[in-house]
């Protein structure tokens, strides 16, 4: 594996965002069991060593919506401009749209010029920012995909309205000061071919954050199946175009050879290597995450990797299998860096 070891590692370790929402939160929701569950998060990746920690993303989990785990719902709401009430044929004709299966109804309908409303992520941020002492990620929707999901009847363009939920957006990571903010793409992947404008939407948040900005993109992640179909290929274009410090990527459910593809990834973009799959439930070994950092870097050159993670969040596994595999990241960098590996209890 690679050499010895630092005061402070090279490769560092994170979380993508979400986590299992616990019974007892899903039982009885407040504002305090909301407190009390981030609380319990944090303390998990804290406990394993995890270097930049992230919040679990439970203060927006939605039961009435699994499929996308509240994603959506929580950011679009809130908005004005957008219709939450849908009519019978809104809804049958969304049903007939091509890749919106993994929903049964549109989260909301655009009939106005859309504004922030009372969406307010800063105070979604600061909750978690006062529960930990790590460098913390925070983490939100891009305005690609909330804008495929709803149905538009004000912009006529996709395009457009994706830039309109992006200044929304915007507006708000200008008051976040997370160590990393990453906005999540996970329907591109399944069209490719709307890379530019979805560049120029992101970019147009991306450009607002104050400090380290992230982009993750993963093809899906539902009962521990992909939602989306298609290859990282068709999207070196789009990472490149990107106003980031690091990209977030899903590679431990992907073909090894696809890691080729990121060799034209420009180098000022920092590579977050997916080591762990989210869509098993075997818990990865050391051994095997620290082999899955040398294969990428001997694939795209040493040093290349800057953070490994997850492919996607956690919130379709079982507490226990995703806080194994939590620590799991931390012990198999450690072996790869020749660090003393960790226990944890």
């Amino acid at each position: 594996m690679s050499g010895a070891s630092s005061s402070r590692p090279r490769i560092q370790t994170t979380v993508v965002g979400s986590y299992p929402a616990p019974d007892w939160l899903l039982a009885l929701p407040s504002e305090q069991a909301v407190v009390d569950a981030t609380r319990v998060v944090l303390a998990v990746q804290e406990e394993a060593g995890i270097d930049l920690v992230c919040d679990g993303e439970l203060y927006r989990f939605d039961p009435n919506h699994p499929e996308t785990n509240g994603m959506i719902e929580y950011f679009v709401r809130p908005m004005a401009g957008i219709r939450t009430a849908i009519t019978f044929e809104e809804a049958v004709a969304y049903r007939a749209q091509p890749g919106m299966r993994f929903r049964t109804r549109p989260p909301g309908v655009v009939d106005g010029a859309v504004t922030a409303g009372t969406l307010d992520l800063p105070v979604a941020c600061m909750r978690a920012q006062r529960l930990t002492k790590r460098p913390l990620k925070f983490t939100l929707t891009g305005p690609h995909m909330l804008a495929k999901t709803l149905v538009d009847r004000h912009y006529k363009s996709t395009a457009a309205l994706a830039d309109a939920i992006a200044d929304v957006l915007a507006a708000q990571v200008a008051h976040i000061d997370a160590e990393v903010v990453q906005l999540d793409e996970a329907n591109l992947p399944g069209s490719p071919d709307e890379w530019s404008w979805a560049a120029a939407a992101i970019n147009r948040v991306l450009d607002r954050v104050k400090t380290k900005a992230a982009v993750h993109l993963c093809f899906g992640n539902y009962g521990g199946q992909s939602i989306q179909k298609g290859t990282w290929g068709k999207l070196i274009g789009y990472l490149n175009a990107l106003h980031v410090d690091h990209i977030v990527m899903e590679n431990a459910h992907r073909p090894a050879e696809e890691l080729a593809v990121f060799r034209d990834l420009r180098p000022e973009i920092g590579m977050g290597l997916g080591v762990v799959d989210i869509k098993r439930t075997e818990v990865e070994s050391a051994d095997d995450i620290a082999r899955a950092i040398e294969r990428a870097e001997t694939v795209m050159g040493a040093g290349r990797v800057r953070y490994i993670h997850p492919d996607c969040g956690f919130w379709m596994l079982k507490r226990p299998i995703a806080d194994a595999k939590i620590a799991a990241l931390v012990k198999g960098r450690d072996l790869y860096e020749g660090r003393p590996v960790r226990k944890v209890a």
